[in-house]
């Protein structure tokens, strides 16, 4: 089902006229969004403009990452600088420019933050937005880079972290109806080298319904990051459960295109949808209940006979509905919900975690209803909450193998199921968030797909919100 909103919006003729009327209609950008199979310069030939604070230190690291995807950098700050965006620049054939009051429409605006110690510093943060936001292009990204303020070494150096995250929290709402994003990249001591990915995909199209983000890279993993490049999963083989249809059939699709072997797995009762699926994308069909205690034996002797054992990426994203206000929820509503969200993703995860590959890659998908709670969903919201709590527990007991575990909290995203909802309860779904619109299965299953490739090296025991910067629970 298309949003007629975002479709008028396409139209140039229909925006100008509904401008000149000053009519109240919320008219959303049409989201720019990955077309086929990753590029190894998803920034290509965007303009970027870069400025550094006085003290910062991830000059080396953006100078080299920008350009190595394919951005065009303004740079703003020292001789030094602009000597590493040069000498960056020239591996890959981009070369820096400095005069940023050239006519340029930039796709990126990018703060590195990392040497600001006082809240006098965001004078700078301001002087750098001000003079450039309005220039920003539809569909553009913001990027504020910082230290974590639990390092900071005075109260008004945390004061200070804590004044950018509320800062790009609000930017983005004020950019979203241009399709824009902003996040706040949190650094920690020892992982600059990890930046570089996620800063690319923050930065790129594959992200497009990502919002007012607070993304923390650690180096909580022994896994060695790489760059984003074309089938960075060949060879790799995934599981995705609850698969045969929706944001799973999504997940599925996305792994399979960057050269995953996708075993698809879903309830008897899909067996059709799931084969036709594992068919379309040379994958393997699983036919598999994930509350039925057999089957992740089942799924380890399916490893053993066909994958030599092992397997590299985990998808979680099984999951139901059965909502009831509390108060005439039935036991048996309520156990369902529980049972087949969180206690057999436990199990099942359980059982799979020795014959998951140093290396490897655990993504569930949890919800913004974990986050925010919401009526009539205490069932739902108490089992995506628990996905939450589970993968912040989990990722630091396997991070000295590499495996890095995330979860994914989707908000209003169009599927079958939310075709079924009143026009009006929709209509409210889409417009609560920066970009005033709903997100499509592929925006979570291009997160997914980030996540599940060694590029996120960086990031593990972290929820991203796939949401469009909802105003549920932010």
């Amino acid at each position: 089902m298309g949003d007629y909103l975002v479709d008028m919006g396409a139209n140039p003729t229909v925006r100008n006229a509904i401008k000149k009327l000053g009519l109240p209609i919320p008219l959303p950008q049409k989201l720019s969004r990955t077309h086929g199979a990753w590029s190894e310069r998803p920034l290509a030939d965007k303009p970027v403009f870069v400025c550094h604070s006085a003290q910062s230190f991830l000059g080396a690291i953006l100078a080299d990452a920008l350009p190595r995807a394919g951005a065009r950098t303004w740079v703003t700050g020292s001789n030094a600088l602009v000597e590493l965006y040069q000498k960056g620049g020239e591996a890959w054939g981009r070369l820096p420019e400095v005069d940023i009051s050239a006519d340029v429409t930039p796709h990126g605006l990018v703060f590195d933050a990392t040497g600001l110690k006082d809240p006098t510093d965001l004078k700078g943060v301001y002087d750098f937005f001000h003079a450039h936001i309005r220039r920003l292009a539809p569909c553009g990204r913001v990027l504020v880079l910082a230290e974590p303020p639990e390092n900071a070494k005075t109260p008004a150096g945390a004061a200070t972290v804590r004044a950018l995250d509320g800062f790009v929290r609000s930017l983005a709402r004020e950019i979203g109806k241009r399709g824009s994003t902003a996040h706040l990249l949190i650094v920690e001591e020892g992982a600059e080298s990890r930046v570089g990915p996620v800063a690319t995909f923050l930065l790129s199209a594959s992200s497009a319904y990502i919002s007012g983000q607070q993304v923390r890279v650690s180096n909580q993993s022994t896994s060695e990051p790489v760059s984003i490049s074309r089938k960075s999963l060949e060879g790799k083989v995934a599981l995705v459960t609850g698969a045969a249809r929706g944001i799973g059939a999504s997940i599925a699709r996305v792994l399979a295109r960057e050269g995953a072997h996708v075993i698809c797995m879903d309830r008897p009762a899909e067996i059709a949808n799931l084969s036709a699926l594992a068919d379309s994308i040379l994958g393997t069909a699983f036919e598999g209940d994930i509350t039925d205690e057999n089957v992740p034996g089942e799924l380890v002797k399916v490893l053993k006979d066909k994958f030599h054992g092992g397997i590299d990426i985990v998808v979680h994203n099984a999951g139901i509905t059965r909502d009831k206000t509390l108060a005439n929820m039935k036991e048996e509503l309520w156990a369902q919900t529980l049972d087949v969200n969180l206690i057999s993703l436990i199990k099942l995860n359980e059982g799979l975690l020795p014959h998951i590959r140093d290396n490897g890659r655990i993504i569930c998908v949890s919800s913004v209803t974990g986050i925010a709670g919401n009526m009539g969903q205490t069932n739902y919201s108490a089992s995506k909450a628990g996905i939450i709590g589970y993968v912040k527990a989990l990722a630091p007991t396997v991070a000295a193998r590499g495996i890095n575990v995330n979860a994914v909290a989707p908000g209003f995203i169009e599927t079958k199921m939310t075709e079924g909802i009143p026009r009006g309860t929709r209509e409210v779904g889409r417009r609560l968030c920066n970009l005033v619109q709903g997100g499509l299965p592929e925006d979570v299953a291009e997160t997914v797909t980030f996540l599940s490739t060694l590029s996120a090296a960086g990031l593990t025991g972290e929820v991203l919100r796939v949401c469009g910067g909802s105003y549920l629970g932010a």
